[in-house]
């Protein structure tokens, strides 16, 4: 009896080892499983394309802040304002054929007039002049300004010039391509309009784009391979046939 009571014991101990190794197995292969998931979860978000390369959110790619704010219209009424604005004066100057410096002048003239008649006839109707506040330009902001546009100026140029020397074939096609369809543009519309279109573009295709994100770019993937495959195949038959010019380690 003394012998099976041992027995019994050690076999008890026994199955609770055994239990505890399951569970501890079971664990950490869950474990394991889990940051499996995590990882290829990662991973697939990692491999997705975006189109022009991009990682960043579309608000944070247009600079962040209230101009990101307005083209995106978080704030539709400021949106709606600035599109009607920008409407009114292209039908001023396009459809009604107003002039710009006409438009000026009778504007100065109008407030000019009104702040005039109002100052002097404040002493008459017993009422306060009109507050004036005074407009000044701030020194840092067009600091600022100047050394931006110096900046943007200076790299056209320095891309212009690398361009001329001939190291990027494929820069030279772009900026080729996009002055003739500028030229072709700017022979069928004035540079108002243009400017009108390019507004219209820039206030309509970012909101588009970053409701129907994840469309727009499984479909620009598409498009880049197809232009990579014709790029490849016009490389093939013209551009690898275009005689160099010796390279810098040869001439050296």
């Amino acid at each position: 009896m003394a012998e099976h009571k041992e027995e019994s014991v050690v076999e008890s101990m026994m199955d609770k080892i055994s239990d505890k190794l399951h569970s501890r197995g079971s664990s950490s292969s869950s474990s394991s499983s889990d940051s499996d998931g995590e990882g290829t979860a990662a991973a697939v978000k990692a491999k997705i394309y975006r189109l022009f390369g991009r990682e960043k959110p579309v608000h944070s790619v247009l600079g962040g802040g209230k101009p990101a704010d307005l083209f995106l219209w978080r704030n539709k009424k400021i949106s709606v304002g600035v599109l009607a604005g920008a409407t009114a004066i292209w039908l001023l100057f396009e459809v009604m054929d107003y002039h710009l410096l006409t438009l000026l002048c009778h504007c100065v003239i109008l407030t000019l007039a009104i702040l005039f008649l109002w100052s002097n006839a404040s002493t008459f109707i017993n009422k306060s002049p009109p507050n004036i506040p005074e407009a000044r330009i701030p020194e840092d902001l067009a600091v600022n300004v100047a050394r931006s546009l110096r900046f943007e100026i200076n790299r056209g140029f320095a891309t212009l010039r690398e361009i001329g020397r001939g190291h990027d074939l494929k820069k030279f096609l772009i900026v080729i391509g996009g002055l003739w369809i500028l030229s072709v543009l700017g022979s069928c519309c004035n540079f108002l309009t243009l400017f009108y279109i390019v507004f219209m573009v820039l206030y309509t295709v970012p909101v588009l784009y970053e409701k129907y994100e994840d469309k727009i770019d499984a479909f620009g993937e598409k498009a880049m391979i197809e232009l990579k495959k014709y790029y490849a195949i016009f490389d093939e038959k013209c551009l690898s046939k275009i005689p160099k010019g010796p390279s810098k380690s040869k001439k050296h």
